[in-house]
């Protein structure tokens, strides 16, 4: 059964849990005491492959837990076990990007510095498809893959209305807004769509004025993961994200704290949320006018309809 949240994300937190039960005995003591090699045990501590519901019980036997830290436990490796919504679509995603869907599903709240493109949250199906078919000249993929992929990038919008809704926070590049990405009319449409989301109580978006001098950094995004117990819980998680891939992925405390800092400085820097809100529909009319006539809709009640 597919799952909305992320099983790849509950196995790490089950992960925590068993190094924290092992303590501070020897991994190869752990490994003799249940039969095994020490190498199964590490994997199952490092979350890298799943955890069978009975040997989660064996474990759980040898380190004497009993309910009700048993049964949350238990429930937790059941809840690792099932399938997210995105393995539906494995065979057209790389790995990278499956991690990261997996990750942006279970996170709480999320940091974005866009330079080169709208984020893949924020975009229109109509300009997802165009970034995708842009890369056509240099990494043929076929329609299909492409189809696949923009539907997926529509489904992780979902994540803006959900309950509890993800936490966003945005800052784009005013560049961002003057590069066309197909035509005059798909551009009117993207950044009327910008303000739709705009709306949404849930989402902080900021523009950086060309006329502002910045750090120079490129595209990033931080994912914020509430804690779950004193051990479960997870560290904020840097990615960079394109079209193929999530090329750069870490969880040192040391980096994403210095991105936490950078998105900081970038946001002291930037409009305000009305002014940038103004920002992008001046864009809109001067740069790319009467190409479509949109009405302002609430962007839940644009997802509610499909």
């Amino acid at each position: 059964m597919a799952t909305p949240g992320s099983p790849a994300l509950r196995r790490r937190r089950l992960a925590a849990e068993l190094r924290r039960l092992r303590g501070g005995r020897p991994g190869h003591e752990v490994a003799r005491g249940l039969g095994w090699s020490t190498s199964k045990v590490s994997r199952y501590e490092l979350g890298r492959s799943t955890l069978p519901l009975d040997e989660v019980e064996k474990m759980l036997d040898f380190y004497g837990v009993s309910d009700p830290e048993r049964g949350q436990l238990l429930s937790l490796a059941r809840e690792a076990n099932q399938r997210g919504w995105w393995e539906d679509y494995a065979d057209a995603l790389p790995e990278e990007y499956q991690t990261f869907i997996g990750l942006e599903a279970e996170a709480a709240s999320a940091a974005i510095w866009a330079v080169d493109i709208i984020p893949g949250l924020l975009q229109t199906e109509d300009y997802a498809r165009q970034v995708h078919l842009g890369y056509q000249a240099v990494v043929p993929i076929p329609p299909g893959i492409i189809d696949t992929r923009v539907k997926v990038r529509m489904i992780r919008q979902q994540l803006l209305v959900r309950d509890p809704p993800l936490e966003l926070s945005v800052v784009l590049d005013e560049s961002v807004l003057y590069r066309p990405i197909g035509n005059p009319r798909m551009m009117y449409a993207q950044l009327r769509h910008l303000l739709q989301i705009a709306d949404l109580p849930n989402v902080e978006l900021r523009v950086l004025s060309l006329s502002k001098e910045r750090l120079a950094v490129n595209s990033f995004t931080i994912l914020g993961f509430n804690p779950i117990g004193e051990s479960g819980g997870l560290r904020d998680v840097v990615n960079t994200e394109t079209t193929v891939s999530s090329d750069f992925y870490v969880e040192g405390e040391s980096e994403t704290y210095f991105h936490r800092l950078v998105f900081q400085s970038l946001l002291n820097v930037s409009c305000s949320s009305s002014k940038s809100k103004d920002l992008i529909q001046q864009t809109a009319e001067r740069l790319w006018p009467n190409q479509l006539h949109v009405r302002h809709r609430p962007y839940s009640a644009i997802l509610a309809q499909g």
